[in-house]
């Protein structure tokens, strides 16, 4: 017996830690579940999508794209890949250095690619280069419903919806009456190609009151584009160029730009071309169900289409996978009245983070469903876009979009080469193929410079070896020569200085008088200093013209107790106008860690003086997280939690999960992102900290329960 007790003891030790592990592990399934998305009507911000990361297709209340007119001042109904983009013919023969304006700044001549006020072919030159490539809408796949007197179907037609976003399963179902009967969608991503399946039940097929049809829009070469534009038909030519029994495929040309769709179906059914750009795909068995599968590819193949089953089952798998990867947190038991909302609003960034910025570029801020900014992606934005897939533990999904770097560094090095700096510059507005934008802002942007560095970092933590440095080292190295050559020296007072020359963050600066902003000063450091690190992991010796930078870097302004938004704007607190756009003093140290050039406790008092005195309505989505993960540093989670509610438009989350900003940007990506960010931070912590739960009241109303969180550095 005495033999047997420490047997038993020793088992105890070894089986207890594991069976409280597994008491204490996250019910995946049911946290996400509980977040399906439940539509009953038609409101125009309530879309549902499917997609992949690089592919997303976006439904109304009938499972497609019936009624696109409707939801256009809404979330549009969209459709688009990361490989559509299109542009016009350029027939005054523009040349991009007609977009360049040259400053003197610092004692030299530099060019920057701008947006011209007066009229003339210069500003005609910035508005081409700025408009072209844009990104296409591929088509609209929707329903052709029929009256019995064979006139269309009107939106309020639709009558009992009820459809339900499965997010376990990436299954969008849809039920709705229409003159009496009714039908039953189920619809589905390919999770591998660019391709919905999609199943119909209804009486209304074997009546031939029930089509779906094709129609293929023309891009409105404007900031945003809804895919309802039927106008220009003579400009574009779509046909069906093969068809078979059971599939066709289309040919949608525009300029030089083409693609193809092909409709592949169960059971017997026709495809005819029955108006411009309009084809629509008959069932002609009499049955009560269509099961059929529509693939958009810039090449014409002739592989097999995986139809529903295969695709349905695809989706499954796959989500299953994503879901029960990387992280996970868990709010249930808390009685703080906001916890049920925040743990919906982490649940659905996730997905939407998934389907519209998981791909091999960086996305545009309204992802895969309609453009802002003609579908360019914005660099700055990439961070907020991306860096929560590494704390979530899904790096994978943030390297994805890395390689991208290496395929536009050529023209990133030929900026500064231009503009007689070393290394690369990184673009700010840009296209696939890393094309420089005119911007009056944009080119002045040097905060989207150290970006790279950080995604590296991250991409490093998760997978510390040589491989992972091979991979960026190159572009570390680049981008860090360019920060070491880009400050000027000042001296008068032995430093380095950041500007003249460039806009903050918060956009509301002229270049040509602004230097020392504190967060690009922070973030110049860490992103040196991070390099340094870099070179020490490869076996190299430090680099002495970084370490000169850091060493005389301007140190961060201050005046009256608080850190200013730049050294050149003394007014940063009274002037009105700079009490707008993003705070982005506070990033200095929320997106960024500690250092000993910044002291807490003027950052603290800096903190305290932008909550009170900010004009909060006039801020972004991005701005709330970015606020609360300086509070959590700060070791204020009170104000970490309110930053993540402040009642603003701009920090509207509607029922489809995505962030609402503004009439132009009714989903606004970097929002989602950035919450994700935070509440990674919020609960797994940074480097250095110590406190269970950091980010999150102590006053018992906040049960928090995260597996699979990394912390921030």
């Amino acid at each position: 017996m005495k033999k047997i007790l420490p047997v038993y003891f020793a088992l105890f030790v070894v089986v207890w830690p594991v069976l409280l592990r597994a008491q204490n592990k996250i019910d995946r399934k049911a946290l996400v579940q509980r977040h399906n998305v439940i539509n009953s009507g038609t409101d125009t911000l309530s879309p549902l999508s499917v997609g992949n990361g690089r592919f997303a297709f976006t439904v109304d209340a009938t499972g497609l794209q019936t009624f696109p007119e409707h939801y256009d001042k809404g979330i549009p109904l969209g459709t688009q890949s990361e490989w559509g983009w299109h542009s016009f013919k350029d027939t005054a023969g523009y040349k991009f250095d007609e977009t360049l304006k040259t400053y003197t700044l610092n004692g030299r001549n530099v060019s920057y690619s701008i947006q011209w006020n007066q009229p003339g072919r210069n500003r005609n030159a910035a508005n081409w280069f700025r408009e072209n490539v844009h990104r296409l809408q591929l088509g609209n796949l929707g329903f052709l419903l029929l009256h019995k007197d064979v006139s269309e179907a009107q939106i309020t037609d639709i009558q009992n919806i009820r459809q339900e976003l499965n997010l376990w399963t990436g299954c969008i179902s849809s039920s709705f009456t229409f003159d009496g009967e009714q039908v039953k969608v189920e619809t589905y991503a390919h999770q591998g190609q660019d391709l919905i399946a999609v199943k119909v039940q209804s009486p209304l097929l074997a009546q031939g009151r029930l089509k779906v049809r094709l129609c293929f829009p023309f891009p409105t070469n404007q900031f945003a584009d809804y895919g309802d534009n039927w106008k220009n038909p003579q400009k574009h030519y779509s046909a069906i160029v093969g068809s078979g029994a059971s599939e066709a495929t289309i040919i949608h040309r525009l300029d030089t730009s083409q693609y193809f769709v092909r409709l592949a179906w169960n059971g017997v059914a026709s495809v005819k071309h029955t108006a411009a750009h309009q084809f629509v795909l008959t069932p002609l068995d009499k049955a009560a169900e269509l099961t059929f599968t529509c693939s958009f590819n810039p090449k014409k193949s002739t592989a097999a289409l995986p139809g529903f089953a295969q695709t349905q089952a695809n989706s499954i798998q796959q989500w299953k996978a994503f879901w029960q990867s990387g992280g996970a947190v868990d709010f249930s038991g808390s009685t703080d009245p906001r916890a049920k909302e925040l743990e919906r609003r982490v649940v659905l960034s996730q997905y939407l983070t998934k389907i519209q910025c998981s791909g091999h570029q960086p996305p545009q801020e309204t992802g895969l469903t309609y453009n802002s900014w003609y579908g360019k992606p914005h660099l700055e934005m990439h961070w907020w876009h991306g860096i929560h897939f590494a704390l979530w533990g899904r790096e994978k999904l943030l390297e994805n979009s890395l390689d991208w770097y290496h395929h536009v560094k050529a023209n990133a090095r030929a900026i500064a080469k231009r503009q007689g700096y070393d290394g690369i510059r990184w673009q700010k507005m840009t296209d696939p193929d890393g094309n420089e934008s005119p911007s009056s802002v944009g080119a002045f942007l040097i905060w989207q410079q150290p970006h790279f560095i950080y995604f590296a970092e991250l991409d490093y933590r998760a997978h510390p070896n040589k491989e992972t440095l091979d991979k960026y080292k190159d572009l570390v190295l680049a981008d860090a020569d360019f920060m070491a050559s880009f400050p000027t020296y000042d001296k008068e007072h032995d430093r380095y200085n950041l500007g003249k020359g460039i806009i903050l963050a918060q956009e509301r600066y002229k270049p040509e008088e602004t230097y020392n902003p504190t967060y690009e000063l922070q973030y110049w450091r860490w992103a040196l200093n991070t390099a340094q690190q870099w070179l020490k992991r490869l076996g190299l010796q430090p680099d002495k013209k970084y370490a000169q930078i850091l060493d005389k870097l301007a140190r961060l302004p201050q005046k009256d107790g608080v850190y200013l938004a730049a050294e050149s704007s003394p007014d940063a607190y009274t002037n009105p106008k700079l009490k707008t756009d993003h705070p982005a003093v506070l990033a200095a140290y929320g997106m960024l860690p500690y250092n000993d050039k910044l002291d807490t406790v003027v950052m603290k008092e800096t903190f305290n003086l932008v909550w009170d005195v900010w004009d909060w309505k006039d801020t972004w989505g991005w701005d709330f997280p970015m606020t609360a993960m300086t509070a959590a540093r700060l070791n204020m989670p009170d104000k970490a939690v309110d930053a993540l509610f402040m009642p603003i438009k701009t920090n509207t989350y509607l029922a489809n999960g995505h962030n609402y900003q503004d009439g132009r940007l009714r989903m606004y990506l970097p929002g989602n992102g950035g919450l994700l960010a935070a509440v990674a931070m919020m609960c797994a912590g940074w480097d250095g900290s110590t406190t269970v739960n950091p980010g999150f009241p102590k006053d018992g109303k906040w049960k928090v329960r995260w597996e699979g969180l990394r912390k921030m550095p």
